[in-house]
């Protein structure tokens, strides 16, 4: 694969998720494919997104719904309602220091309560139940319980996409949040893959520190949310 090759699917990864690694997780109607819904939020679209694609799509999710939309350029056809829209930036590997971390431990269904209460008091992003099962997922505890977190979400071919990074606030300015994006890259490269991420532009801290961590800025991406059209 070339690198020209090995890029292209980051400019549609949630396609070519759904089409290659996490296929076993993908629904399907005509040309349209979504995650599991207990599984994750986002869809996918070829990039030819034509109206029969987009009229795939609002069968396979069904009418007066609410879908994340993602990519370059993000333009349903007439009769989806916005709901929110904003500017976001895709970074990958450009040197991360990646390493294990001793602290480290391995989450998986005996910790998913635990996992979902973190997220809903840090909100790093979407999540459902079984969110857990796209990838390996780590956290450090203090006392026994879960404080921070990071983990594996999509998975283009030949990358894996480190999502849901989040820290407790009263355990926050540790590092915590550092040391465990090292450790699932280091999980990430010795599969051979290689690692990406996504952020909100408006979350200058995440991508300050995503830089420092050795990520770049590859490109911008739009992330929005459009309901269905109404039978």
């Amino acid at each position: 694969m070339t690198d020209i090759d090995r890029y292209t699917v980051l400019d549609n990864p949630a396609w070519h998720s759904l089409n290659g690694p996490h296929a076993h997780f993908a629904q399907a109607h005509g040309a349209a494919r979504r995650y599991l819904p207990d599984v994750s939020v986002f869809v996918g679209l070829p990039d030819d997104r034509d109206g029969d694609v987009w009229r795939d799509l609002a069968s396979l999710v069904g009418s007066s719904v609410e879908v994340p939309i993602t990519g370059a350029d993000v333009s349903p056809p007439p009769g989806w309602e916005p709901v929110t829209q904003g500017k976001g930036v895709q970074m990958v590997d450009d040197g991360v220091d990646a390493r294990p971390d001793t602290d480290a431990v391995v989450l998986g269904a005996a910790d998913a309560a635990e996992m979902s209460k973190l997220v809903a008091r840090t909100n790093p992003g979407p999540w459902r139940t079984r969110t857990f099962e796209l990838g390996t997922y780590l956290g450090i505890r203090r006392d026994g319980r879960l404080v921070a977190m990071a983990g594996e979400r999509l998975h283009p071919p030949g990358w894996t996409e480190i999502s849901a990074v989040c820290t407790d606030a009263a355990h926050r300015g540790q590092g915590l949040a550092a040391r465990l994006v090292r450790a699932v890259a280091h999980n990430i490269r010795s599969r051979g893959d290689q690692v990406l991420l996504h952020a909100a532009a408006t979350n200058t801290n995440a991508i300050r520190l995503y830089h420092a961590l050795g990520f770049r800025i590859r490109r911008e991406t739009t992330f929005a949310v459009y309901r269905t059209p109404a039978e």
